[in-house]
């Protein structure tokens, strides 16, 4: 709501710059996306018949000089890597890096930073020939660790709420949006409040300060699991008939304009509940992911700078 009205206090010709900024970036987002996916159907499809084959027997098919990894695709696919391994590197370098820091926004380098994250280990698969073995089977199973870390930190990342400036949001901004969309709900003609409140019954702060750790993040990950199944109920109530099938039992959105007004907002409720009863523990779990996660990156860039080394020596550059 914040954001929303300093939206709207912008002159026209900002918000205008602002949007379209904002719709470039998606378009580049996806216009990554779509590469990554095309490279890899066109490569799967491709070199089907020759990652099947045993290592020994790969030297003997016509492919081979094209799909080893110091062939024409194993080294594009190994400098796109390692380009991609600098923009992941890049995010956490913004961090510490004032000038760099002042260059575009935290969320739209955080996005960079995810698609990076997931484009760097298909690339690096494929340079790999799917050989895992080795001094580069142990350096390929830190990258992936450090995948599935970095998934899991964008996720505790998105439970501390941000402002645009990437300062965190007080307690008392939270409780006002919070408010805010409970007035909202309050007047709404679609479902009784009894039924909305089901979405947004969570363990108050009290609660979940006495838990473990361990406990508060296995809690906090299943509300938000669960919460689209609740969501479903809850179209399932107003929709009827084909209504339901079309959705797919309330899964996905119908076409009634004022049902699914509601169900946003009382999902936003229900999000923002679960941020202020675990804002404290979802912290310390983010500082707890940082002291395990950076470790294995840092050990990854390492690995990765010698192989790079090593690759130069032998003149694959």
């Amino acid at each position: 709501m914040a954001a929303q009205a300093s939206a709207q206090a912008l002159p026209r010709g900002t918000k205008d710059v602002i949007f379209s900024v904002a719709v470039r970036h998606r378009i580049l987002i996806m216009l990554v996306i779509l590469a990554v996916v095309a490279a890899v159907v066109a490569l799967s499809v491709y070199g089907f018949d020759y990652y099947r084959l045993p290592p020994i027997l790969r030297v003997r098919s016509p492919k081979h000089a094209v799909l080893r990894s110091s062939g024409w695709t194993g080294i594009r696919t190994g400098v796109l890597g390692a380009l991609g391994f600098a923009v992941l590197y890049l995010y956490a370098f913004r961090k510490k890096w004032a000038r760099l820091g002042r260059i575009g926004k935290t969320k739209n380098w955080l996005d960079y930073h995810v698609v990076a994250g997931v484009t760097v280990p298909i690339l690096v698969t494929f340079h790999s020939g799917f050989r895992f073995g080795g001094l580069v089977g142990v350096a390929y199973w830190i990258m992936i660790a450090v995948v599935i870390s970095g998934f899991v930190g964008r996720y505790l990342y998105a439970q501390v709420p941000r402002s645009l400036s990437a300062a965190e949001f007080t307690l008392t901004e939270i409780e006002t949006m919070k408010a805010e969309i409970a007035a909202q709900l309050a007047g709404q003609p679609v479902f009784p409040l009894e039924h909305l409140e089901r979405l947004s019954r969570v363990p108050d702060r009290a609660e979940v300060k006495a838990m473990p750790l361990w406990r508060a993040a296995v809690r906090m990950v299943g509300l938000d699991l669960v919460r689209p199944l609740q969501v479903a109920a809850l179209r399932r109530e107003a929709l009827s008939g084909w209504q339901r099938v079309l959705s797919l039992g309330g899964l996905l959105a119908s076409r009634n304009p004022d049902l699914e007004r509601v169900v946003e907002l009382a999902r936003r409720q229900a999000r923002l509940m679960v941020k202020i009863a675990f804002l404290d523990r979802a912290r310390e779990i983010f500082h707890l992911w940082h002291v395990v996660h950076r470790p294995f990156s840092y050990s990854l860039a390492v690995l990765v700078a010698l192989h790079l080394v090593v690759e130069m020596l032998l003149g694959y550059f």
